[in-house]
């Protein structure tokens, strides 16, 4: 599929980007942000991509950028994304002390690895027999954490929604995208580069039950236990998992937020968080359907009400299948076939490069180098050479394989595609049905009540 004197070629152009990529991982490492706050990542890589001469577009109101980069040719336009954010894990050893910010999935190791994509691709014979054009795309808030602030922004009409890449989607950044291509970092300890079949989807929930505070010892009679409540809405929901299929891997974890303001008060405000995870956004939004109407069913049952809010959150990530045998093809040639590793299980974790992979062939591949626990608090880069160099230079490759030879491999990729939604207005306005607030019980004059917990 490749020339291996130019695989050769290629590999050595990146690595010699090496230390460029190395300090960016300890700068970003050191100053970590979790989503739409990446301010001081984005300052960082706005001076180190100007340096090497490209021109940015801003987001503007929110961290993130693109430039691109024209092979002189026409031809398809592959699209190459890092993420900037971090998670918050305040037992973390180097974590923000302030904060507890850091960088415990390894984003920052992304952004260092685009940053040596793009001073590769400017290196003298690095676009040689290139088609089309590479889209270099830093994207703020993979991580789906602090809905709180992100609603708050979405109120404020800074953003719309709360995945970087729906909400770069939305402004328009990708519309002129053909293909996407984002390495995450992994801490398998493999040697080589892992791909996987895909993984579920998810929306986001706030659950606010509101009951009716009372002296709990003296009169709680009174009052209307918004803990019960929610105890009760929990129950039903456990009491619903055997009738989700599993094809498609429901998943249903709520955390209670704020169980009540004193212990001899009966709770009258009661928050829970939760996602609804699937395999499909129409298994989604069903198990969702069911589980709104056990918890607005247990507040009514308790004489209380229930605030139901839902979030898009990210879709189901499918990973082309042209890409991912690239993908394949591509590490077995430039490495051999010890580095790769297949994964064919459907994932239970969710990604926003699920929403990209809806409307355009998408690849998200995995690069080794890390170690610990994933969002844990030992997490580190503990084998830069892998998680970024090796990560750079297979982006670069692929890039080579799909837009070399007149972008025959890229122009197959997107003929044979199977998107979900080949056009991004289908897209949103699946995903724009899946917003929903509104108190869901209304107790009526003549005695009965009225459960209202659907977005129709």
């Amino acid at each position: 599929m490749l020339n291996q004197d130019r695989v050769q070629q290629l590999k050595d152009i990146v690595a010699g980007q090496r230390d460029l990529m190395f300090a960016a991982e300890r700068h970003i490492w050191k100053h970590p942000e979790t989503g739409y706050r990446e301010w001081k990542t984005h300052a960082y890589l706005k001076e180190q991509y100007e340096k090497l001469g490209y021109q940015l577009t801003e987001a503007g109101n929110i961290p993130g950028f693109y430039t691109d980069i024209d092979t002189g040719k026409p031809g398809p336009k592959l699209l190459i994304m890092g993420e900037l954010d971090s998670l918050i894990v305040s037992t973390h050893p180097e974590c923000d002390p302030e904060t507890g910010f850091v960088h415990a999935c390894g984003h920052h190791a992304q952004s260092a690895a685009l940053l040596g994509i793009a001073a590769a691709l400017k290196q003298p014979g690095a676009l040689d027999g290139m088609s089309g054009s590479i889209r270099l795309m830093a994207v703020p808030a993979e991580e789906l954490i602090e809905i709180g602030y992100r609603e708050t922004l979405r109120q404020q009409g800074i953003i719309k929604y709360f995945g970087g890449k729906v909400e770069f989607m939305y402004r328009g950044f990708m519309d002129d995208c053909d293909i996407a291509l984002l390495v995450h970092t992994s801490n398998s300890g493999k040697k080589g580069i892992g791909v996987g079949i895909g993984n579920n989807g998810c929306l986001t929930k706030n659950i606010n039950y509101e009951g009716v505070s009372s002296h709990a010892g003296g009169a709680p009679h009174l009052g209307v236990n918004a803990l019960y409540a929610a105890n009760l809405g929990l129950n039903a929901v456990n009491a619903l998992r055997e009738t989700f299929q599993e094809k498609d891997y429901i998943r249903f974890h709520p955390i209670i937020t704020k169980g009540g303001g004193a212990v001899n008060a009966i709770p009258n405000d009661v928050r829970v968080e939760s996602y609804v995870r699937g395999a499909s956004i129409d298994a989604i939004v069903q198990a969702n359907s069911r589980i709104n109407r056990a918890l607005a069913a247990s507040a009514a049952a308790m004489g209380a009400n229930v605030h139901l809010q839902d979030y898009p959150g990210y879709c189901p990530l499918y990973n082309d299948k042209n890409l991912y045998q690239i993908t394949v093809d591509v590490v077995k040639q430039a490495w051999g076939d010890d580095y790769i590793e297949e994964d064919t299980k459907w994932g239970t974790g969710c990604t926003d490069m699920g929403d990209v992979s809806c409307v355009m062939p998408t690849v998200q591949p995995y690069a080794p180098g890390a170690s610990g626990v994933g969002h844990g608090s030992d997490y580190c880069i503990s084998d830069p050479e892998n998680a970024v160099l090796l990560s750079a230079q297979y982006q670069v490759l692929m890039a080579e394989a799909l837009l070399s030879n007149n972008a025959e491999l890229g122009k197959k990729v997107i003929a044979e595609a199977e998107l979900v939604y080949p056009d991004k207005k289908d897209y949103f306005a699946a995903v724009d049905k899946i917003f929903l607030d509104k108190k869901a019980v209304t107790q009526n004059e003549d005695g009965t009540i009225t459960l209202d917990y659907q977005n129709i």
